[in-house]
């Protein structure tokens, strides 16, 4: 299995595809909770972590800082 250590400004791809037919997400929040921000539409949904981890299917592009 892959490692799933996600951080900041990665892109990353989820289980389910958005509605909008794009499945390219954007990490723009990190906490007890995660906020994702579609690459297609715009729109932003916040996940717990543990769920969010759970729906990770793959790290498409690692920030560097």
């Amino acid at each position: 299995m892959e490692d799933k250590n996600f951080g900041l400004n990665d892109i990353i791809e989820m289980k389910k595809q958005h509605p909008c037919g794009t499945n390219r997400w954007k990490i723009i929040r990190m906490g007890a909770d995660i906020r994702i921000k579609c690459e297609g539409c715009g729109h932003s949904v916040m996940l717990p972590r543990r769920e969010f981890a759970r729906k990770l299917k793959k790290i498409l592009v690692k920030h560097e800082e």
